[in-house]
């Protein structure tokens, strides 16, 4: 099976310099907004097309890192010191091609791959000189030329490529060009090349005889100028036709239905079908439902290369957290992969309820929290326990945790070096429960935070005791059977709401959860 093994960016879009290296079955992007998930997609898109019409439609000044060229622009404006854009490709499971195989690439090593280089064209030397003397903020785009190559620097055009891909965007699902392209790529990638010359003939036939058919005596009754039907390219049976469910043109379904059916369809398993198929948020318009078919149909699915860009927790989780890679917005060169979690813990979130792993993935500072009543007090105890900061202003996510995932999420953050600070109960016995048990986990920047006192044992039992003036006040009218502590424990989420509301700015914070504000924010 023909799959990408890396891919390398070179002054593309966010990336400075990006090297990806791929599983062979499936990659899950993640990454804030602007982290750069897209531009991955749009990179691989971009060579595996061998497109220059792609790329010049795009516009290179849309593709170029804006970073290298204001960089260049402020220093000595060298002509020798032109930026080059550049991406690689580098292939797998491709057989007798060996004009793919050779050492032009970054690396210099031998391998099958296919790149695209945009530099400036030697013969404009002269003309982009005296751009540059004249010392604008002008970039000499217009003077690059785009260059598709094999690893062996031969052309590569896009009626010779070596793998064939599809790239569906979400955001795009009812845009009539995507529409046409999706249509487009998906024949070819369900026809062969015999079957298609054989449409194409059979079509402009059928044109002949519709216009030898109906037009001949409406045109026998005019003179110069006739009626005809086009048979040109642009009106070939490839921009012709659609795709259609139940004799429903797809294109008049609903995006999240639309969404389901390209995807769905690109995903079926055809021996000379598709090899790559890129995934742009396809959580995108689906109903949890459908998103629970899209995941089924990506777990069977076989002899294609996936890569997914979402935000979806459920789609990374469900699918598997080890094919993740992580973009950072704050460091787009150096991405952070998920292989190395363990498998019972990606397994566990395959099988967990709806959780916020990619929340905590992407986060710098995390506090953990055991249960509702915790996480809905948190952010106001964190505030008075700080001098008014809140957990938003310092950059904290607060995530509540299941009590039996505590160790799940803390491998995570480890794995990523993520600071965190897991509040917990002690559950009667502080020392088994919250320092043997975590002695494999607490470092620098894992922390665990329990009250050291048995009798204390859980979250309500500190914060009745630490705060009894005002909860009694809060809750002992009309308490008949239970006192106001066991009012708390048996409705824990109503009684934070409670707090929250009425006597927010007055609660105290139990100590153990002031150390645990105190050590995040250090």
């Amino acid at each position: 099976m023909a799959t990408i093994r890396r891919l390398v960016l070179k002054n593309f879009k966010r990336f400075k310099s990006l090297e990806l290296e791929f599983d062979p079955e499936l990659n899950i992007l993640v990454g804030g907004n602007e982290a750069g998930k897209s531009s991955v997609l749009q990179a691989l898109d971009i060579v595996l097309s061998a497109s220059r019409s792609k790329v010049e439609s795009l516009g290179l000044e849309t593709l170029f890192n804006a970073e290298c060229i204001a960089d260049f622009l402020d220093g000595e404006r060298k002509i020798d010191d032109l930026p080059e854009l550049l991406l690689e490709v580098y292939l797998d499971g491709i057989d007798g091609h060996h004009d793919l195989d050779g050492r032009n690439n970054s690396k210099g090593t031998d391998h099958l791959g296919i790149k695209m280089v945009c530099k400036p064209v030697d013969e404009y030397t002269k003309e982009i000189q005296a751009i540059l003397a004249e010392k604008h903020e002008s970039f000499p785009f217009e003077y690059y030329g785009v260059h598709f190559l094999t690893f062996t620097d031969e052309a590569i055009f896009p009626h010779k490529k070596p793998l064939k891909h599809l790239l569906i965007d979400s955001s795009q699902i009812n845009n009539e060009y995507a529409t046409r392209e999706y249509t487009r790529s998906m024949y070819a990638a369900h026809a062969t090349v015999v079957q298609r010359n054989l449409h194409g003939f059979e079509y402009r036939k059928a044109k002949s005889k519709f216009k030898d058919d109906v037009f001949k005596a409406m045109n026998e009754a005019l003179d110069t100028y006739k009626f005809d039907v086009r048979t040109s390219p642009k009106a070939s049976v490839e921009t012709d036709i659609i795709i259609t469910e139940g004799d429903i043109p797809i294109d008049s379904k609903g995006k999240g239905r639309q969404c389901f059916i390209k995807t769905e369809f690109a995903l079926r398993n055809r021996e000379h079908a598709l090899d790559v198929l890129l995934l742009e948020e396809p959580e995108n318009h689906l109903s949890h439902v459908h998103m629970h078919k899209l995941i089924e149909r990506i777990r069977e699915s076989v002899k294609k290369q996936l890569f997914i860009a979402t935000h979806s927790s459920f789609i990374a989780t469900r699918l598997n957290l080890k094919k993740v890679l992580i973009l950072s917005e704050e460091n787009p060169s150096r991405p952070a992969s998920l292989k190395n979690l363990s498998q019972g813990t990606a397994e566990f979130f395959m099988k967990a309820p709806d959780n916020n792993v990619l929340e905590l993935a992407l986060c710098k500072k995390a506090i953990l929290v055991e249960g509702d009543a915790e996480f809905i007090l948190m952010d106001t105890l964190y505030r008075n326990s700080s001098e008014g900061a809140s957990t938003n202003a310092d950059g904290i996510h607060v995530i509540s945790v299941d009590g039996t995932s505590f160790k799940r999420y803390l491998e995570l953050a480890r794995l990523l070096g993520i600071k965190v600070a897991a509040i917990r109960d002690n559950d009667g016995n502080y020392q088994a429960n919250c320092v043997v048990n975590y002695v494999d986990f607490v470092s620098d920047s894992i922390q665990v935070f329990a009250d050291a006192n048995d009798a204390r044992h859980t979250f309500e039992v500190c914060m009745y005791q630490d705060n009894k003036a005002i909860c009694d006040d809060q809750f002992l009218a009309g308490r008949k059977t239970l006192t106001v502590e066991d009012y708390m424990l048996k409705n824990k989420t109503d009684a934070a709401f409670q707090l929250l509301e009425k006597k927010g700015a007055d609660i105290v914070a139990p100590e153990y959860i002031q150390q645990a504000v105190a050590w995040i924010r250090a």
